[in-house]
């Protein structure tokens, strides 16, 4: 059964790693993803099990066998396959069912059941067994990646699968034989079932639906957006990123808004904001210097633009003992 696990898998924040990250990573890192279980369970029987509303994403793969997975107000349901793998991004309660037909009961009850799910693979290797991992997300920008994806992410297609089938396999043995240091490892492979989801979605264009994810599969947008990220605190215009992404002004503007789904000013501002927010919780930087690093010539200029995109001041925010997400945009 899937266990609670204490430590945090969650990479460092942008600006204290020491080679610069791709935007993808920068965006993750800042959402400081807490792994927070870990681990598979083998379903022994005929059985529906019913998941309620989650927060953070949900990370799993079948490492054998087959069953359905069926999300809330999804209409169709979702075959799963040895080494299809999936995300749960929007939190939705879901269930899965090895049979449509079955009434489904609550997790709790399913694995108090004897018999009906192990930890471990069975005798039986074709039985379902499925692993992964929930990620809390207490970063700021957790909206910024969560609205950029659909309901479900199905990695299933044959070249993915291979892309992800050591980590898969690798996640299988560790649970299969408790070695030592085996909680540490089905940890890190669960984190990197993450990103390697994320990155074959990104990829996928044919899933791409509007939004900050979707741009970093577009040249140009791509482009636009890692020059941002690469160096926030400069003064840029809409004019001067147009010129480094080599489009007009007014084409950028408006292929920018329908990919990303807000201006690339607004995107700057709201990146700038999101390094702020990160520096004010974990650094011990003044005001002033983040400001200045972020480009805005006073305190007062950086805290209005704050206001706007975080919801409340600064230094409120600073004080805080619970993350803030990122307001809707």
């Amino acid at each position: 059964m899937i266990s609670p696990i204490v430590p945090q898998v969650a990479a460092p924040p942008a600006h204290l790693s020491a080679q610069r990250m791709d935007p993808l990573s920068e965006v993750l890192a800042l959402m400081k993803p807490q792994l927070y279980v870990a681990g598979g369970f083998a379903v022994l029987d005929d059985i529906a099990i019913q998941f309620p509303k989650h927060a953070g994403i949900k990370c799993y793969a079948m490492l054998t066998g087959q069953c359905w997975l069926v999300v809330d107000t999804i209409p169709e349901p979702v075959l799963l396959h040895a080494g299809d793998c999936f995300l749960l991004p929007r939190g939705l309660p879901f269930r899965l069912a090895t049979d449509l037909a079955l009434e489904p009961i609550l997790y709790t009850e399913a694995f108090a059941r004897c018999g009906a799910l192990s930890e471990t693979p069975g005798p039986n290797q074709d039985a379902p067994y499925i692993a992964g991992g929930h990620f809390a997300l207490t970063g700021g920008p957790a909206e910024m990646i969560l609205q950029s994806l659909p309901p479900i992410v199905h990695i299933r297609s044959e070249s993915d699968k291979a892309a992800m089938r050591w980590s898969l396999e690798r996640m299988r043995e560790e649970l299969r034989s408790a070695q030592p240091g085996s909680s540490l490892i089905a940890q890190q492979l669960a984190y990197m079932m993450l990103v390697q989801a994320l990155r074959l979605h990104l990829a996928d264009a044919a899933s791409a639906t509007p939004g900050w994810l979707s741009a970093l599969s577009d040249k140009h947008m791509s482009l636009a957006i890692t020059t941002i990220h690469n160096d926030p605190g400069h003064p840029w215009t809409l004019q001067s990123l147009a010129e480094r992404v080599g489009m007009s002004r007014s084409v950028f503007a408006l292929r920018f808004r329908e990919i990303v789904g807000s201006t690339p000013m607004e995107y700057l501002t709201r990146w700038r904001m999101l390094l702020g927010a990160d520096r004010l919780k974990n650094t011990t930087e003044s005001l002033s210097s983040i400001a200045a690093s972020l480009g805005y010539e006073s305190e007062s200029a950086f805290g209005k633009a704050f206001r706007r995109v975080m919801g409340c001041a600064p230094r409120q925010y600073a004080r805080s003992s619970e993350p803030q997400a990122l307001p809707a945009h």
